[in-house]
């Protein structure tokens, strides 16, 4: 159906070279996602998820395919998407709010603009009276908020998050993972998060994209259908705990699937 989705990734095959041998990191992935959703994708370790994710930042071409935002091809362009990694990347000369306010910078807003942009949005998220601290004086999961604020800042309509609470205690992790959906409640962005925790993809997701060990192919794609608001009490439904096991089940068979090959 025309216009239906708001990214698609078409086909993407991706071949690196390296000492005259190549390496399939990718292969024929195509995943299509409506406005609005917030989508995980899970997979055992070099699948090619984070190779994924650049293609779609316009960092790396694919070797054979087609990256469509609203229809139109934006292979090899970026700042098309807000992109944070695992690691929060804040400058550590820089203080909360002028980390936050980086990307407002580097797309030529003038430093009043961006503050008046990004004040509102650290005050309602859990940032304010750490406007003038510096990154060193904040824990973890502050700083996470820092950087995740920044990458809602520069302004687009699809996120990549790769791993973010990845390096997160288990309670912080949580807290975090609500932040989270508050900020995709209230903006209506559409996410495409990276994790290798199954509970995560499943506590977050709308739709959860399993791939299988490298070369990565889309093994097969799971609609979470538990209702949102979501609390820890959703952890303990049978419906979270059955979902649990059949993603469970699908990593397990491509991890065989690969010992046998």
């Amino acid at each position: 159906m025309e216009g239906r989705f708001k990214l698609e990734i078409v086909n993407n095959t991706k071949i690196f070279k390296k000492n005259g041998k190549e390496f399939i990191a990718l292969r024929d992935v195509t995943l299509q996602i409506p406005e609005g959703r917030f989508v995980s994708i899970i997979g055992p370790s070099g699948c090619g998820k984070s190779t994924l994710f650049n293609i779609i930042a316009g960092l790396i071409k694919p070797t054979m395919g087609q990256v469509l935002l609203d229809e139109k091809n934006i292979i090899g362009e970026n700042g098309h998407v807000g992109y944070m990694l695992q690691k929060d990347l804040l400058l550590p000369w820089r203080t909360i709010l002028e980390n936050v306010i980086l990307g407002l910078e580097v797309k030529g807003y003038k430093k009043s603009e961006s503050e008046a942009k990004a004040l509102p949005l650290m005050h309602k998220y859990g940032l304010k009276g750490f406007e003038k601290h510096y990154p060193r004086e904040l824990s973890g999961g502050m700083k996470q908020r820092a950087a995740l604020l920044r990458t809602v800042l520069y302004d687009s309509d699809i996120i990549l998050l790769d791993e973010p609470f990845g390096a997160l205690d288990a309670q912080t992790r949580l807290v975090m993972q609500n932040w989270l959906l508050q900020i995709w409640t209230d903006l209506k962005k559409t996410v495409l998060f990276v994790t290798h925790d199954i509970d995560e993809a499943i506590y977050l997701s709308d739709d959860i994209y399993v791939l299988s060990p490298r070369p990565g192919r889309l093994k097969t794609k799971v609609t979470v259908n538990l209702p949102r608001h979501r609390s820890e009490e959703t952890m303990a439904s049978k419906e979270f705990v059955e979902l649990k096991q059949l993603l469970l089940n699908l990593l397990k068979d491509e991890e065989n699937d690969s010992k046998i090959v």
